[in-house]
C-alpha cells in the first residue's frame, strides 16, 4: 500500500487524464521504449477512461516517434508477476506525462532535463476515479500527496494579505494588519499562532499599553488585528477570543482653526501644497481623498466634486470652491503638458483601479485618468514591467503644512485632518443643517458629525460666562 502511494504521489510524475490509444497492437519499437504491456489494458471499454504514460519523441534517434501507450501499475511497481496483481488494481493505470519539447527519452532512462519537467506542479493533474471505496480513498490520498509535494502553502503574512484582499479592504489597513501580526509573532518569540491562546494576546496587548505606552486606539488596532488572524485566516473564533478586554477610547474634541488662522496658514504655503490644503479647507476633504483625484473627478461646470472610493468605500460630493476654479486650471495645464511629454517617451500610464487595466488596455494614458496632482518623479512598476507616474505622497503635504504652521505663529496641534475639521465646524457655525454637513464629510453616523457641535466659537456649550456681564 505505501509503496502503490509513493509510485501515485512521486513529484517526478505528472499524471494526465487521457483517452486510451485506438490500437490495441504496438509495434516492435514501441514494445521496446515502452516495456512489457498487458493485452487487456490496451483494450479497455470505451466508456473507460485510463491514466497512459507518454513517451516523446527523441531527437537523438530520428526513427523513434512520439508515442502514447498505457502503463500497468506492475510496470511501473517493477512487478515480475502480473498475474499476482490485486483485483482493486486491474480496472485502472497510472503513468507519466512528459513535453516533447522539454524532456527526452532514451536507453539509458529519463535525462535531468526531464525530471525537472515532470516535477513541476500542474493544476490539471488528476487521477481518475475508479469504482469502489477503497480505490476512492487510495486516489484521494495520491492525489493529496501529489499536490502537498508540488505545491507549497503560501506563508502566515501572505495567507493575511490574501484574505484582506480578498474582502477588498484598503491598502492601509493590509499594511496595518501585516505589520500587527508580524510584531505578535516576534513578541512571542517566533511561535506559530495556533500554538498561542487568549493569555498570550493579551500579554502582547498588555505589552503595548504599559511597555510601549500606546493610546487605546492603537491597542484596539492591534486587537483587530489580531482578531482577523484568528477568526478569518486560521479560522479560530471565541473560544480564544472571548476573554480579550478592548480598550476604551478616551473622548476628545477635535483641533479647530478659526478662519483667521485659516487664512495665516495658507499664505505659509505655496504650490501644489497650497492648492491641496486650500481644497481640504474649502471642500472638506481628507488628505488622500485630495491626493488620490483623477481629472474627470472635477466638474467646472456645477462646481463639484466626485470622491471616489472614500473611507469606507463610499462614494460622495463635496463642494468645488469658486475661488479654486482659475488656480486649478492653471495647475491642470502644467499637468497635461507633463503628461504629454510622458506619452511621447513611451509612457504616461497610471494606475488603474481593480482589473480596469484589463478590461481597457489603453485607457491607463488617457488624459481622464491621470492624476490631479501627480508626482514629480515616475517609478518603476515591477508587475506593470513600466514607468508609471504615481499621485503626490501624503507626507510631502503633512511636512510643508507642519512649517506652515509654525511660521504662522499658531500653538496649537493643527495638521492637515484640521482643515477638515474646519470646515465642518465653520458650516456648522454659518447656521447649516448638521446633516448636510454629514453627507458632505463623508460620515456614516451623524453622531459622528455632532461632535463639531461642541467646538463652534460661542464659548463652552455656548453658554457666557458671568463674568462677563
Amino acid at each position: 500500500m505505501d509503496t502503490l502511494l509513493e509510485v501515485l504521489a512521486t513529484p517526478r510524475f505528472e499524471l494526465a487524464l487521457v483517452e486510451p490509444p485506438q490500437s490495441a497492437t504496438p509495434n516492435d519499437d514501441e514494445k521496446d521504449a515502452v516495456g512489457p504491456l498487458r493485452e487487456e489494458a490496451l483494450a479497455p471499454s470505451e466508456s473507460q477512461q485510463k491514466l497512459v504514460g507518454v513517451i516523446p519523441r527523441d531527437p537523438e534517434r530520428p526513427g523513434t516517434r512520439g508515442l502514447t501507450e498505457v502503463a500497468c501499475c506492475s510496470s511501473a511497481l517493477g512487478s515480475s508477476k502480473p498475474q499476482e496483481e490485486p483485483e482493486y488494481l486491474r480496472s485502472w493505470s497510472h503513468g507519466f506525462e512528459a513535453s516533447s519539447d522539454t524532456a527526452q527519452a532514451s536507453d539509458r532512462g529519463p535525462s535531468q532535463r526531464m525530471l525537472k519537467a515532470a516535477a513541476r506542479p500542474n493544476p490539471s493533474v488528476a487521477l481518475t476515479r475508479p469504482p469502489g471505496d477503497l480505490e476512492s480513498r487510495l486516489l484521494a490520498l495520491a492525489n493529496q500527496h501529489h499536490l502537498s509535494e508540488t505545491r507549497t502553502s503560501p506563508r502566515l503574512l501572505d495567507q493575511v494579505r490574501i484574505a484582506i484582499r480578498l474582502r477588498h479592504y484598503s491598502p492601509s489597513t493590509e499594511q496595518a494588519y501585516a505589520q500587527w501580526v508580524r510584531r505578535f509573532i516576534l513578541f512571542h518569540e517566533k511561535r506559530h499562532p495556533r500554538e498561542l491562546g487568549s493569555a498570550d494576546i493579551e500579554r502582547f496587548l498588555t505589552h503595548l499599553a504599559v511597555d510601549r505606552r500606546v493610546s487605546a486606539s492603537t491597542q484596539n488596532q492591534a486587537l483587530n488585528a489580531l482578531v482577523f488572524l484568528y477568526r478569518e485566516v486560521l479560522g479560530m473564533d471565541a473560544p480564544v477570543l472571548a476573554e480579550i478586554v478592548r480598550a476604551r477610547k478616551p473622548r476628545r474634541l477635535p483641533v479647530v482653526l478659526t478662519q483667521d488662522e485659516v487664512r495665516a496658514v495658507l499664505g505659509q504655503l505655496q504650490g501644489s501644497s497650497w492648492l491641496v490644503a486650500a481644497l481640504l479647507y474649502g471642500s472638506g476633504l481628507r488628505l488622500l481623498e485630495c491626493l488620490t483625484l483623477r481629472i474627470k473627478d472635477l466638474d467646472f461646470a456645477i462646481h463639484e466634486i466626485r470622491v471616489r472610493d472614500g473611507k469606507g468605500r463610499r462614494d460622495r460630493v463635496a463642494p468645488l470652491p469658486k475661488k479654486l476654479v482659475p488656480p486649478i486650471r492653471s495647475h491642470m495645464e502644467r499637468v497635461e503638458a507633463m503628461h504629454r511629454e510622458d506619452l511621447q517617451r513611451g509612457f504616461g500610464a497610471v494606475t488603474l483601479p481593480g482589473a480596469l487595466d484589463v478590461k481597457y488596455p489603453r485607457v491607463s494614458r488617457s488624459w481622464s485618468w491621470q492624476w490631479v496632482f501627480p508626482a514629480t518623479s515616475r517609478y518603476h512598476d515591477p508587475d506593470a514591467r513600466t514607468e508609471r507616474r504615481h499621485h503626490l505622497h501624503e507626507t510631502a503635504v503633512q511636512r510643508a503644512m507642519k512649517s506652515a504652521v509654525a511660521n504662522a505663529g499658531i500653538t496649537k496641534p493643527a495638521s492637515c485632518h484640521t482643515l477638515r475639521h474646519s470646515f465642518a465646524t465653520h458650516l456648522l457655525g454659518a447656521g447649516y443643517d448638521i446633516r448636510t454637513v454629514q453627507e458632505l464629510l463623508g460620515h456614516h453616523s451623524v453622531r459622528t458629525t455632532m461632535i463639531y457641535t461642541h467646538v463652534l466659537n460661542r464659548g463652552g456649550l455656548g453658554v457666557r460666562s458671568p463674568l462677563d456681564e
